[in-house]
C-alpha cells in the first residue's frame, strides 16, 4: 500500500483532490437491495468462500510479484483464467507502460566467515545488480554524516562488503503487533470534520528550513552512493529500517545520480529508477539485512574485529516486455439502459520480493475477485456491469490504476505525475463510472469505508453497512486516506473509495517485508470483507442514479 511507501513525509495528499464547494448532501433516500439479496451475499461468501484458496495459489505457488517479473505476468494469467472459468467476461490483460525492464533472484546466499561462521538474515534488493558469483570481502561500516565524512574512507572500500547507515535500537514489544480499532477509534474518525472544508493546504506543510534539510539529506545520501560507485564497493548493505525478530523491510535498489538541488529535483520524473535499464551501470549489487545481524557486525567492528563475508547475487533482468498490465474481467450488467455504465472494484496485484505479497496485496486481489465470484454465485443480475481490476505497477506509483483511468477515464494536462497539479482532460468513458472500490491496507476486517471527503455518499454507506453492524463495520468517516489505487479515480474527481480496515500487524510485521506471507493472513476477516465488497458493488450497480460525485469548484 503506497500510503506508507512513496515519495517521503513531504508529500501531502490535499493536493490531489478536486476543489470543493459547500454543499448539501441529496435528501433522496438511499437506495438498498432487498434483504434476501443481501443474505444470498452473505451465505455464498461465508459458507463456501474460496478466498483463502485464491491466496495459497497467489502466495505459496506463484510467490512474489515484483512489476514486469515472470511471477507478475504469471499472476496476471492466472487471474484472468480464473475468472473467465466462473464465466465473467472480457477477461483480459490491458496493457500501460512502458514501465521498465522485470528482475528476478535465481540465488543468493550470505554469511559471515571470518572470523567465525555466522549465518545472517538478508534479502537482495529488487533490481539489483547481480555479484559475480561468489565474492568474500572485508566488511567495513560506513557512516556518511557530512561531507568531510568521504576522506575517512577513500581507498579503503573496493572490493568491500560495506554496511551503510547506523545501528537501530530494539525494544521489548510489551503490547503486541495486532491491533483492531476500538470503539472509540472508530467514534473519532465518524465525527471528524470533512477535510474538504479546512483550509488548502500547500504541497508541502514544511517550513522552508525542515524542506532544506529534507533536500541536503538525499543530496547527501546521493553522493554516498556515488562514492561507493567510484571506490569499487562490492556489496552495499543496509538495516531493516523497522522490525524485529528476524523482519527484513526491503524494497528496490538505490541508484546512484546527480544529487537534487530542489524538492522538484527528489520527484523529478527524468530520474532514473532502478528498473530503467539505464540504471544497471550506475548500482552496485545490494541487500537488506537484519537488523539483529546487521546491529552484531557493527558492534563487532567497533571491537577492531576482522570480518569477511560470503556473498551470492545472482538476479536476472528481463527485457523482452517492458509493458505493464493490468488484470481485468467483468459481469455484464442487464439492464439494457446501465449496462454500459461500470461499477469498479480491485487491489494491486504487484508486490515486493522477499515473501509472498500476502498482506500487500494479494489480500485486495482476491476479496475483489471473490466479491465476483459470489456475485456469480448467487445468481444476482446486477443492472450496470461490474468490473475487477488487479493493478499492477503499484508499488512504484500507482502506475498501473493511473494510466488505466488516463486510457478509460480521465488524463490530466501539465502538472507532475508525483508533484500533482494539472487540468482534468475527460475522455468519453468518463461519464459510465459510477464508483471504484479498493482495498489495500492488510489482511484486517472493514470496518467501515472513507468517504474521501464526499458528503453525498455518507447517508448511502450507512444505509448499506446496517447489514453488517453485528460484524463490527459500521463506521463512515468524511475522512480521506491515501496512498493506494482509489487515488487515481480520486484524482480526476471521479468516486473511488477505500474500506476501513483493522491493521492487524500490518505495519509493524508484514508491509514490505519477510514476513508477507499466507500464515499472516486472518481468515475470517478476508471472507467478511468479500462479503461486504460483493454487497457494496451488487447496491451501486443497482441503484437508478450513478454515485454521486464530489462537489467541485
Amino acid at each position: 500500500m503506497l500510503r506508507r511507501k512513496i515519495l517521503g513525509v513531504f508529500i501531502i495528499y490535499a493536493f490531489l483532490l478536486p476543489g470543493f464547494a459547500l454543499a448539501q448532501a441529496p435528501v433522496k433516500a438511499p437506495y438498498s437491495a432487498p434483504k434476501e439479496d443481501i443474505e444470498k451475499i452473505k451465505k455464498e461468501g461465508i459458507d463456501n468462500s474460496q478466498v483463502m484458496t485464491l491466496l495459497s495459489y497467489m502466495t505459496d505457488v506463484i510467490g512474489g510479484r515484483l512489476t514486469n517479473s515472470p511471477n507478475m505476468k504469471r499472476a496476471n494469467e492466472w487471474t484472468r483464467d480464473t475468472m473467465a472459468k466462473w464465466g465473467m467476461q472480457n477477461a483480459k490483460l490491458e496493457p500501460w507502460g512502458p514501465f521498465g525492464r522485470g528482475w528476478s533472484l535465481k540465488e543468493f546466499s550470505a554469511q559471515v566467515v571470518s572470523p567465525q561462521g555466522i549465518p545472517v538474515i538478508a534479502y537482495p534488493k529488487a533490481w539489483s545488480p547481480s555479484t559475480k558469483g561468489m565474492l568474500t570481502g572485508d566488511v567495513v561500516h560506513v557512516s556518511i554524516k557530512q561531507e568531510s565524512d568521504f576522506d575517512k574512507y577513500r581507498g579503503k572500500l573496493k572490493g568491500a562488503i560495506v554496511l551503510v547507515g547506523n545501528d537501530r535500537e530494539l525494544k521489548a514489544d510489551f503490547d503486541g503487533m495486532g491491533h483492531r480499532y476500538t470503539d472509540s477509534e472508530l467514534l473519532e474518525m465518524a465525527n471528524a470534520r470533512n477535510p474538504a472544508l479546512e483550509p488548502r493546504r500547500g504541497r508541502f506543510d514544511a517550513d522552508p528550513a525542515q524542506i532544506q534539510r529534507f533536500i541536503e539529506q538525499r543530496a547527501l545520501s546521493m553522493k554516498s552512493l556515488n562514492f561507493l560507485l567510484q571506490e569499487g564497493a562490492a556489496v552495499m548493505v543496509d538495516n531493516s529500517f523497522k522490525g524485529s525478530g528476524g523482519t527484513v523491510f526491503v524494497s528496490g535498489a538505490s541508484v546512484a545520480g546527480e544529487p537534487p538541488k530542489s524538492i522538484e529535483d527528489i520527484f523529478s520524473a527524468n530520474s532514473l529508477s532502478a528498473y530503467d535499464k539505464a540504471a544497471e551501470s550506475k548500482m552496485i549489487p545490494q541487500m537488506t539485512m537484519a537488523t539483529e545481524d546487521f546491529n552484531r557486525l557493527a558492534r563487532m567492528l567497533k571491537q577492531d574485529q576482522k570480518i569477511k563475508m560470503s556473498v551470492n547475487i545472482s538476479a536476472q533482468y528481463h527485457d523482452e516486455d517492458l509493458m505493464g498490465y493490468n488484470t481485468v474481467a467483468e459481469i455484464p450488467g442487464s439492464d439494457p439502459a446501465l449496462k454500459d455504465e461500470i461499477v469498479m472494484m480491485g487491489g494491486h496485484l504487484d508486490s515486493w520480493h522477499a515473501s509472498g505479497g500476502a498482506t500487500d496485496n494479494a489480500a485486495g486481489c482476491a476479496v475483489a475477485m471473490e466479491a465476483a465470484r459470489i456475485l456469480i454465485a448467487s445468481g444476482l443480475k446486477p443492472r450496470r456491469t461490474i468490473r475487477v481490476a488487479l493493478w499492477s505497477g503499484e508499488e512504484q506509483g500507482l502506475n498501473g490504476s493511473r494510466e488505466y483511468v488516463s486510457q478509460h477515464f480521465a488524463g490530466m494536462e501539465g502538472g507532475n505525475r508525483f508533484m500533482g497539479g494539472g487540468k482534468v482532460i475527460k475522455k468519453d468513458g468518463y461519464e459510465n463510472l459510477s464508483a471504484y472500490y479498493n482495498m489495500d491496507n492488510g489482511t484486517g476486517q472493514f470496518r467501515g469505508i472513507y468517504t474521501q471527503s464526499n458528503p453525498f455518499v455518507e447517508s448511502i454507506f450507512k444505509t448499506w453497512l446496517v447489514p453488517f453492524k453485528e460484524w463490527g463495520a459500521s463506521t463512515v468517516t468524511l475522512q480521506n486516506t491515501g496512498g493506494t489505487d482509489h487515488l487515481s479515480f480520486d484524482a480526476v474527481g471521479l468516486p473511488g473509495f477505500q474500506f476501513i480496515q483493522d491493521e492487524i500487524e500490518y505495519d509493524e510485521r508484514t508491509h514490505h517485508s519477510n514476513q508477507d506471507n499466507y500464515d499472516r493472513l486472518q481468515p475470517q476477516d478476508l471472507m467478511r470483507n468479500a462479503v461486504i465488497m460483493a454487497a457494496f458493488a451488487y447496491q451501486t450497480a443497482m441503484m437508478d442514479d450513478k454515485m454521486p460525485r464530489k462537489p467541485a469548484n
